[in-house]
Protein backbone atom coordinates (compact mmCIF):
# COMPACT_ATOMS: atom_id res chain seq x y z
CA UNK A 1 0.00 0.00 0.00
CA UNK A 2 0.96 3.71 -0.73
CA UNK A 3 0.12 6.40 1.50
CA UNK A 4 -2.98 7.31 -0.89
CA UNK A 5 -4.07 3.82 -1.14
CA UNK A 6 -3.63 3.35 2.89
CA UNK A 7 -6.07 6.67 3.31
CA UNK A 8 -8.99 4.68 0.77
CA UNK A 9 -8.54 1.78 2.82
CA UNK A 10 -8.77 3.67 6.03
CA UNK A 11 -11.93 5.94 4.55
CA UNK A 12 -10.78 9.13 5.30
CA UNK A 13 -12.60 11.67 3.00
CA UNK A 14 -11.11 14.75 1.44
CA UNK A 15 -12.30 16.86 4.62
CA UNK A 16 -15.39 18.45 6.01
CA UNK A 17 -15.33 21.55 3.49
CA UNK A 18 -13.43 22.31 0.15
CA UNK A 19 -9.95 23.49 1.29
CA UNK A 20 -5.84 22.94 0.59
CA UNK A 21 -5.20 23.47 4.16
CA UNK A 22 -1.86 24.66 5.37
CA UNK A 23 0.28 21.59 5.00
CA UNK A 24 2.85 20.94 7.20
CA UNK A 25 3.72 17.93 9.43
CA UNK A 26 3.16 17.43 12.98
CA UNK A 27 5.69 15.51 15.94
CA UNK A 28 8.72 17.11 14.19
CA UNK A 29 10.05 17.33 18.18
CA UNK A 30 8.43 15.08 21.13
CA UNK A 31 7.29 18.54 22.73
CA UNK A 32 5.26 19.96 20.13
CA UNK A 33 2.65 17.26 20.63
CA UNK A 34 0.94 17.76 24.24
CA UNK A 35 -2.22 16.15 25.57
CA UNK A 36 -3.36 16.04 29.23
CA UNK A 37 -6.17 13.96 30.12
CA UNK A 38 -9.18 16.01 31.91
CA UNK A 39 -10.42 14.10 34.75
CA UNK A 40 -11.73 13.85 37.93
CA UNK A 41 -9.00 11.93 40.70
CA UNK A 42 -10.80 8.79 42.14
CA UNK A 43 -12.06 9.19 45.99
CA UNK A 44 -8.88 8.87 47.85
CA UNK A 45 -9.17 7.02 50.72
CA UNK A 46 -6.11 5.80 52.91
CA UNK A 47 -7.42 2.61 53.55
CA UNK A 48 -8.05 1.91 49.64
CA UNK A 49 -6.67 -1.33 47.54
CA UNK A 50 -5.26 0.88 44.68
CA UNK A 51 -2.82 3.35 44.50
CA UNK A 52 -3.79 6.45 42.28
CA UNK A 53 -0.97 8.53 40.26
CA UNK A 54 -0.36 11.32 37.88
CA UNK A 55 2.14 9.71 34.97
CA UNK A 56 3.64 12.38 32.56
CA UNK A 57 5.18 10.65 30.09
CA UNK A 58 7.85 11.56 27.32
CA UNK A 59 7.49 9.29 24.08
CA UNK A 60 5.64 6.65 25.56
CA UNK A 61 2.88 4.54 23.63
CA UNK A 62 0.73 3.64 26.36
CA UNK A 63 0.13 0.08 26.58
CA UNK A 64 4.10 -0.62 26.23
CA UNK A 65 4.78 2.03 29.03
CA UNK A 66 1.95 0.41 31.14
CA UNK A 67 3.25 -3.12 30.33
CA UNK A 68 6.83 -1.60 31.87
CA UNK A 69 5.10 -0.13 35.04
CA UNK A 70 3.89 -3.72 36.16
CA UNK A 71 7.14 -5.29 35.75
CA UNK A 72 8.13 -2.33 37.87
CA UNK A 73 5.52 -2.70 40.16
CA UNK A 74 5.63 -6.66 40.32
CA UNK A 75 2.65 -7.21 39.36
CA UNK A 76 0.52 -8.33 35.75
CA UNK A 77 -0.35 -5.42 33.40
CA UNK A 78 -4.24 -6.17 33.94
CA UNK A 79 -3.77 -4.64 37.55
CA UNK A 80 -2.88 -1.29 35.99
CA UNK A 81 -5.86 0.53 35.03
CA UNK A 82 -6.45 3.42 32.37
CA UNK A 83 -9.29 5.29 30.95
CA UNK A 84 -7.40 5.99 27.40
CA UNK A 85 -4.21 5.07 24.84
CA UNK A 86 -2.14 8.19 24.56
CA UNK A 87 -0.07 9.44 21.59
CA UNK A 88 3.41 8.02 21.52
CA UNK A 89 5.40 10.70 20.25
CA UNK A 90 4.20 13.07 22.72
CA UNK A 91 4.21 14.04 26.09
CA UNK A 92 0.95 12.76 27.62
CA UNK A 93 -0.17 13.16 31.18
CA UNK A 94 -3.08 11.10 32.52
CA UNK A 95 -4.30 9.12 36.07
CA UNK A 96 -3.68 5.73 35.88
CA UNK A 97 -4.93 3.48 38.74
CA UNK A 98 -2.25 0.45 39.91
CA UNK A 99 -3.33 -2.34 42.00
CA UNK A 100 -0.05 -1.65 44.14
CA UNK A 101 1.59 -1.42 47.38
CA UNK A 102 1.64 2.65 47.57
CA UNK A 103 5.89 2.15 48.40
CA UNK A 104 6.19 0.00 45.61
CA UNK A 105 4.51 2.71 42.99
CA UNK A 106 6.46 5.00 44.68
CA UNK A 107 10.18 3.12 44.48
CA UNK A 108 9.81 2.71 40.48
CA UNK A 109 11.86 4.73 38.24
CA UNK A 110 11.18 4.41 34.58
CA UNK A 111 12.99 6.65 32.45
CA UNK A 112 11.01 9.72 30.69
CA UNK A 113 8.46 8.77 32.91
CA UNK A 114 7.14 10.73 36.46
CA UNK A 115 4.98 9.31 38.48
CA UNK A 116 3.26 11.73 41.01
CA UNK A 117 1.40 9.78 43.46
CA UNK A 118 -1.49 11.11 44.73
CA UNK A 119 -3.08 8.15 47.06
CA UNK A 120 -4.91 5.48 47.62
CA UNK A 121 -8.52 4.57 46.28
CA UNK A 122 -10.82 1.78 46.45
CA UNK A 123 -12.11 2.76 42.59
CA UNK A 124 -10.85 1.94 39.26
CA UNK A 125 -11.12 3.38 35.94
CA UNK A 126 -12.11 2.32 32.99
CA UNK A 127 -11.76 2.94 29.42
CA UNK A 128 -13.00 6.63 28.23
CA UNK A 129 -13.90 7.61 32.17
CA UNK A 130 -12.37 10.96 31.68
CA UNK A 131 -13.92 13.86 30.63
CA UNK A 132 -11.66 14.79 27.27
CA UNK A 133 -8.17 15.48 26.50
CA UNK A 134 -6.63 19.44 26.09
CA UNK A 135 -3.81 19.08 23.82
CA UNK A 136 -0.90 21.65 22.18
CA UNK A 137 0.06 20.73 18.81
CA UNK A 138 2.20 22.57 17.03
CA UNK A 139 2.48 22.08 13.30
CA UNK A 140 5.83 22.78 11.65
CA UNK A 141 6.88 23.68 8.00
CA UNK A 142 3.54 25.23 7.05
CA UNK A 143 2.68 24.97 3.03
CA UNK A 144 0.33 26.07 0.37
CA UNK A 145 -0.89 23.35 -2.42
CA UNK A 146 2.88 23.68 -4.62
CA UNK A 147 5.12 23.33 -1.71
CA UNK A 148 5.78 27.02 -1.36
CA UNK A 149 6.57 28.31 2.24
CA UNK A 150 3.50 30.27 4.45
CA UNK A 151 3.97 32.94 6.57
CA UNK A 152 2.25 32.89 9.63
CA UNK A 153 -0.18 35.42 8.57
CA UNK A 154 -1.35 33.51 5.56
CA UNK A 155 -1.22 29.98 7.84
CA UNK A 156 -3.56 31.50 10.46
CA UNK A 157 -5.65 33.13 7.84
CA UNK A 158 -6.37 29.58 6.04
CA UNK A 159 -7.19 28.25 9.50
CA UNK A 160 -9.68 30.97 10.18
CA UNK A 161 -11.42 30.24 7.12
CA UNK A 162 -11.76 26.70 7.56
CA UNK A 163 -13.35 27.37 10.96
CA UNK A 164 -16.06 29.37 9.53
CA UNK A 165 -16.28 26.95 6.53
CA UNK A 166 -17.08 24.08 9.26
CA UNK A 167 -19.63 26.27 11.24
CA UNK A 168 -21.32 27.23 8.11
CA UNK A 169 -21.55 23.19 7.01
CA UNK A 170 -21.51 21.43 10.60
CA UNK A 171 -22.30 24.01 13.21
CA UNK A 172 -20.18 26.06 15.37
CA UNK A 173 -17.18 23.95 16.99
CA UNK A 174 -17.83 20.80 15.28
CA UNK A 175 -16.10 18.75 12.80
CA UNK A 176 -16.42 14.99 11.47
CA UNK A 177 -15.40 12.58 13.84
CA UNK A 178 -13.49 9.97 12.07
CA UNK A 179 -11.99 7.64 14.06
CA UNK A 180 -7.89 8.38 13.28
CA UNK A 181 -4.90 6.50 11.74
CA UNK A 182 -3.21 5.57 15.13
CA UNK A 183 -6.53 3.21 15.73
CA UNK A 184 -5.39 0.91 12.95
CA UNK A 185 -1.93 1.43 12.79
CA UNK A 186 -1.02 4.48 10.68
CA UNK A 187 0.97 3.69 7.79
CA UNK A 188 1.07 -0.19 9.01
CA UNK A 189 -2.86 -0.44 9.27
CA UNK A 190 -2.00 -4.20 10.56
CA UNK A 191 -4.86 -3.40 13.07
CA UNK A 192 -8.17 -4.21 11.62
CA UNK A 193 -6.70 -6.93 9.44
CA UNK A 194 -6.11 -8.76 12.60
CA UNK A 195 -9.16 -7.65 14.01
CA UNK A 196 -11.04 -9.30 11.07
CA UNK A 197 -8.94 -12.80 11.45
CA UNK A 198 -9.92 -12.92 14.88
CA UNK A 199 -14.00 -12.45 14.25
CA UNK A 200 -12.82 -15.50 11.61
CA UNK A 201 -11.10 -17.32 14.31
CA UNK A 202 -8.45 -17.64 12.19
CA UNK A 203 -5.51 -16.86 14.99
CA UNK A 204 -2.98 -18.19 13.05
CA UNK A 205 -4.08 -15.50 10.33
CA UNK A 206 -3.73 -12.61 13.45
CA UNK A 207 -0.64 -13.44 14.58
CA UNK A 208 1.09 -14.10 11.08
CA UNK A 209 -0.28 -10.46 10.20
CA UNK A 210 1.16 -8.72 13.41
CA UNK A 211 4.28 -10.32 13.09
CA UNK A 212 5.05 -10.09 9.48
CA UNK A 213 2.91 -7.38 8.01
CA UNK A 214 5.11 -4.60 6.35
CA UNK A 215 4.98 -0.92 6.73
CA UNK A 216 5.84 1.81 5.21
CA UNK A 217 8.20 3.36 7.71
CA UNK A 218 8.96 0.56 9.77
CA UNK A 219 12.55 1.29 9.69
CA UNK A 220 15.69 -1.84 8.44
CA UNK A 221 15.57 -3.68 11.39
CA UNK A 222 11.52 -4.20 11.98
CA UNK A 223 11.55 -5.01 8.15
CA UNK A 224 14.04 -7.35 8.25
CA UNK A 225 12.52 -8.72 11.05
CA UNK A 226 8.46 -8.91 9.57
CA UNK A 227 10.37 -10.09 6.26
CA UNK A 228 12.26 -13.57 7.96
CA UNK A 229 8.98 -14.10 9.78
CA UNK A 230 7.05 -14.19 6.60
CA UNK A 231 9.76 -16.42 5.14
CA UNK A 232 10.79 -18.95 7.51
CA UNK A 233 8.04 -18.25 10.64
CA UNK A 234 10.88 -19.27 12.66
CA UNK A 235 10.64 -17.91 15.87
CA UNK A 236 13.85 -18.60 17.74
CA UNK A 237 15.94 -16.85 14.38
CA UNK A 238 13.25 -14.11 14.58
CA UNK A 239 14.18 -13.49 18.20
CA UNK A 240 17.37 -13.53 17.64
CA UNK A 241 17.18 -10.11 15.41
CA UNK A 242 13.97 -8.33 16.71
CA UNK A 243 14.60 -4.91 17.84
CA UNK A 244 14.33 -3.78 21.34
CA UNK A 245 11.36 -1.43 21.36
CA UNK A 246 8.96 -4.84 19.79
CA UNK A 247 7.73 -6.06 23.56
CA UNK A 248 4.61 -7.22 22.13
CA UNK A 249 5.74 -8.87 19.28
CA UNK A 250 8.68 -10.22 21.43
CA UNK A 251 6.21 -12.12 23.50
CA UNK A 252 4.60 -13.63 20.61
CA UNK A 253 7.71 -14.74 19.59
CA UNK A 254 8.72 -16.40 22.87
CA UNK A 255 5.41 -17.89 22.84
CA UNK A 256 5.07 -19.70 19.76
CA UNK A 257 9.04 -20.48 20.62
CA UNK A 258 7.06 -22.80 23.69
CA UNK A 259 4.19 -23.67 22.28
CA UNK A 260 4.82 -23.67 18.28
CA UNK A 261 1.01 -24.83 17.07
CA UNK A 262 -0.96 -22.06 20.27
CA UNK A 263 -1.74 -19.47 18.03
CA UNK A 264 -4.74 -18.50 20.39
CA UNK A 265 -1.92 -18.36 23.55
CA UNK A 266 0.73 -16.45 21.35
CA UNK A 267 -2.28 -14.08 20.53
CA UNK A 268 -3.21 -13.37 23.92
CA UNK A 269 0.25 -12.45 24.75
CA UNK A 270 -1.05 -9.06 23.67
CA UNK A 271 -2.47 -7.03 26.53
CA UNK A 272 -6.00 -7.34 26.52
CA UNK A 273 -6.36 -3.53 25.66
CA UNK A 274 -4.80 -4.05 22.21
CA UNK A 275 -6.65 -7.49 21.96
CA UNK A 276 -10.14 -5.92 21.81
CA UNK A 277 -8.70 -2.81 20.34
CA UNK A 278 -8.01 -5.14 16.66
CA UNK A 279 -11.69 -5.76 17.02
CA UNK A 280 -12.54 -2.53 17.34
CA UNK A 281 -10.62 -1.31 14.82
CA UNK A 282 -12.29 -3.32 12.37
CA UNK A 283 -15.76 -1.70 13.34
CA UNK A 284 -14.21 1.36 12.84
CA UNK A 285 -13.11 1.13 9.48
CA UNK A 286 -17.31 0.94 8.47
CA UNK A 287 -17.68 3.96 10.24
CA UNK A 288 -15.36 6.03 8.48
CA UNK A 289 -16.54 4.44 5.35
CA UNK A 290 -20.15 5.51 6.72
CA UNK A 291 -19.08 8.92 7.07
CA UNK A 292 -17.18 8.91 3.46
CA UNK A 293 -20.12 7.78 1.83
CA UNK A 294 -22.61 10.32 3.02
CA UNK A 295 -19.92 13.21 2.35
CA UNK A 296 -19.91 11.54 -1.28
CA UNK A 297 -23.70 11.02 -1.44
CA UNK A 298 -23.87 14.80 -0.50
CA UNK A 299 -25.51 14.44 2.32
CA UNK A 300 -24.29 16.41 5.69
CA UNK A 301 -22.89 14.82 8.54
CA UNK A 302 -25.10 17.12 11.28
CA UNK A 303 -28.30 17.51 9.89
CA UNK A 304 -30.18 13.89 10.09
CA UNK A 305 -31.97 12.53 7.30
CA UNK A 306 -35.36 10.72 7.64
CA UNK A 307 -34.09 7.20 8.50
CA UNK A 308 -30.87 8.30 10.43
CA UNK A 309 -30.70 6.94 13.89
CA UNK A 310 -29.71 10.07 16.10
CA UNK A 311 -29.06 10.28 20.20
CA UNK A 312 -28.76 12.35 22.81
CA UNK A 313 -25.39 14.45 24.06
CA UNK A 314 -24.66 14.30 27.58
CA UNK A 315 -22.21 17.63 28.65
CA UNK A 316 -19.08 15.46 28.52
CA UNK A 317 -20.07 14.82 24.66
CA UNK A 318 -20.84 11.04 25.18
CA UNK A 319 -23.81 10.11 22.97
CA UNK A 320 -26.34 7.88 25.23
CA UNK A 321 -26.58 4.60 23.00
CA UNK A 322 -29.98 3.28 24.77
CA UNK A 323 -32.05 6.15 24.06
CA UNK A 324 -31.24 6.06 20.34
CA UNK A 325 -34.59 7.32 17.86
CA UNK A 326 -35.11 6.72 14.17
CA UNK A 327 -35.91 9.95 12.37
CA UNK A 328 -39.28 10.11 10.55
CA UNK A 329 -41.21 12.82 8.58
CA UNK A 330 -43.23 13.27 11.49
CA UNK A 331 -39.96 14.28 13.72
CA UNK A 332 -37.57 15.59 11.28
CA UNK A 333 -37.50 18.86 12.34
CA UNK A 334 -37.58 18.55 15.84
CA UNK A 335 -34.32 16.34 15.38
CA UNK A 336 -33.02 18.66 13.11
CA UNK A 337 -33.54 22.05 15.61
CA UNK A 338 -32.04 19.69 18.72
CA UNK A 339 -28.88 18.49 16.48
CA UNK A 340 -28.42 21.74 15.64
CA UNK A 341 -28.54 23.09 19.80
CA UNK A 342 -26.43 19.72 20.35
CA UNK A 343 -29.16 17.99 22.15
CA UNK A 344 -29.03 15.40 19.50
CA UNK A 345 -26.23 13.47 17.55
CA UNK A 346 -26.66 12.01 14.21
CA UNK A 347 -24.74 8.86 14.64
CA UNK A 348 -23.09 6.05 12.29
CA UNK A 349 -22.75 2.77 12.88
CA UNK A 350 -19.60 0.56 14.85
CA UNK A 351 -21.14 -2.65 13.83
CA UNK A 352 -21.43 -6.16 15.64
CA UNK A 353 -23.53 -8.70 16.46
CA UNK A 354 -27.03 -6.88 17.65
CA UNK A 355 -25.90 -3.31 15.81
CA UNK A 356 -28.85 -1.65 14.33
CA UNK A 357 -28.31 0.30 11.05
CA UNK A 358 -30.19 2.96 9.81
CA UNK A 359 -33.00 2.47 7.11
CA UNK A 360 -34.18 4.27 3.70
CA UNK A 361 -30.75 6.45 1.76
CA UNK A 362 -28.74 6.47 4.82
CA UNK A 363 -29.28 2.67 5.70
CA UNK A 364 -27.99 2.15 2.07
CA UNK A 365 -24.98 3.54 2.67
CA UNK A 366 -24.14 2.29 5.31
CA UNK A 367 -24.95 -1.26 4.31
CA UNK A 368 -22.32 -0.24 1.41
CA UNK A 369 -19.69 0.28 3.91
CA UNK A 370 -20.10 -2.96 5.23
CA UNK A 371 -19.83 -4.26 2.30
CA UNK A 372 -17.19 -2.02 1.07
CA UNK A 373 -14.74 -3.46 4.47
CA UNK A 374 -16.06 -6.78 3.61
CA UNK A 375 -18.12 -7.34 6.99
CA UNK A 376 -21.19 -8.05 5.86
CA UNK A 377 -21.00 -11.64 6.60
CA UNK A 378 -18.90 -11.16 9.95
CA UNK A 379 -21.52 -12.49 13.04
CA UNK A 380 -18.26 -10.76 15.49
CA UNK A 381 -18.57 -14.31 17.73
CA UNK A 382 -15.16 -14.83 19.02
CA UNK A 383 -15.37 -18.31 20.72
CA UNK A 384 -11.98 -18.99 21.84
CA UNK A 385 -11.76 -15.37 23.36
CA UNK A 386 -15.78 -14.63 23.88
CA UNK A 387 -14.83 -11.23 25.97
CA UNK A 388 -13.97 -9.78 22.88
CA UNK A 389 -17.46 -10.47 20.98
CA UNK A 390 -19.07 -7.51 20.55
CA UNK A 391 -22.48 -6.29 20.08
CA UNK A 392 -21.92 -3.50 18.62
CA UNK A 393 -22.95 0.39 18.78
CA UNK A 394 -23.59 3.56 17.39
CA UNK A 395 -21.14 6.98 17.15
CA UNK A 396 -21.45 10.38 16.60
CA UNK A 397 -20.80 11.33 13.16
CA UNK A 398 -19.60 14.62 14.05
CA UNK A 399 -18.14 16.02 17.74
CA UNK A 400 -17.27 19.84 19.43
CA UNK A 401 -14.22 20.81 19.73
CA UNK A 402 -13.41 24.06 22.57
CA UNK A 403 -11.17 26.00 23.65
CA UNK A 404 -9.54 26.75 20.45
CA UNK A 405 -6.89 29.17 19.99
CA UNK A 406 -4.09 29.49 17.52
CA UNK A 407 -0.95 31.55 17.71
CA UNK A 408 2.55 31.87 15.30
CA UNK A 409 5.36 29.90 17.10
CA UNK A 410 9.32 30.77 16.20
CA UNK A 411 11.79 28.72 14.46
CA UNK A 412 13.66 26.30 16.92
CA UNK A 413 17.42 25.58 16.25
CA UNK A 414 18.27 22.54 18.34
CA UNK A 415 19.22 18.64 18.11
CA UNK A 416 15.70 17.64 19.26
CA UNK A 417 14.20 17.72 15.93
CA UNK A 418 13.50 14.37 14.34
CA UNK A 419 15.66 13.02 11.50
CA UNK A 420 13.28 13.73 9.00
CA UNK A 421 13.07 17.57 9.96
CA UNK A 422 16.67 17.55 9.37
CA UNK A 423 16.53 15.26 5.91
CA UNK A 424 14.38 17.74 4.42
CA UNK A 425 11.31 17.27 1.98
CA UNK A 426 11.19 14.47 -0.15
CA UNK A 427 8.98 14.12 -3.52
CA UNK A 428 5.45 14.04 -2.57
CA UNK A 429 6.01 15.32 1.11
CA UNK A 430 4.12 18.57 2.06
CA UNK A 431 5.88 21.04 4.11
CA UNK A 432 9.15 23.36 3.90
CA UNK A 433 11.54 24.12 6.81
CA UNK A 434 11.13 27.79 6.11
CA UNK A 435 7.08 27.94 5.93
CA UNK A 436 5.38 29.11 9.57
CA UNK A 437 4.93 27.00 12.53
CA UNK A 438 1.19 27.24 14.34
CA UNK A 439 0.56 26.32 17.61
CA UNK A 440 -2.71 25.13 18.47
CA UNK A 441 -4.73 24.14 21.31
CA UNK A 442 -8.03 22.79 22.03
CA UNK A 443 -9.97 20.38 24.05
CA UNK A 444 -11.72 17.60 23.02
CA UNK A 445 -14.16 14.77 24.10
CA UNK A 446 -12.93 10.88 25.12
CA UNK A 447 -12.48 8.78 22.02
CA UNK A 448 -12.32 11.76 19.48
CA UNK A 449 -8.94 11.91 17.73
CA UNK A 450 -6.70 15.45 17.43
CA UNK A 451 -5.13 14.41 14.67
CA UNK A 452 -8.38 14.05 12.99
CA UNK A 453 -9.14 18.01 13.31
CA UNK A 454 -5.90 18.72 12.57
CA UNK A 455 -6.35 17.13 9.39
CA UNK A 456 -9.28 19.21 8.20
CA UNK A 457 -6.98 22.24 8.60
CA UNK A 458 -3.49 20.76 7.62
CA UNK A 459 -4.96 18.23 4.09
CA UNK A 460 -1.40 16.76 4.43
CA UNK A 461 -0.61 13.01 3.69
CA UNK A 462 -1.01 10.91 5.96
CA UNK A 463 2.56 10.15 7.40
CA UNK A 464 2.30 13.91 8.01
CA UNK A 465 0.57 13.48 11.50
Amino acid sequence: MDLNSIEEYLGFGEGAVPSDGIGGMLKTRIEDFRVEEVAATPALDPKGRFTVVRAILTNWETNRYLKRLARACGINRNRIFASGLKDKRAITTQILVIDAHQKKVEAVNIPDSILEVLGRTHQKVGMSDHDGNRFAITVRGCVDKQGNPLDGKEAMRIVHKILDDMAQRLGRDFFPNWIGPQRFGSTRPVTPEVGRAVVAGDFEKAVNLYLGMAGLNDGEETDALRTMWRETQNPEKCLEIIPAHLGFERSMLESLAGKPDNWVKAYKTMPPSLQLLTVHSLQSLVFNHAVAGRLTAGIGLADPEIGDLVAPVHANGRIDVGKMAEVSETNLERCKRNCRLGRLSVTGPLPGRDAKLASGKIGEIEAQAMVTTDVHEVDWQVKEIPRLTTSGTRRPTTVTFREFSVEEVPELFDTTLSKRWEEGPKDGDRWHPEGANLRMKFTLPPGTYATVLMREFMRSPLDHY
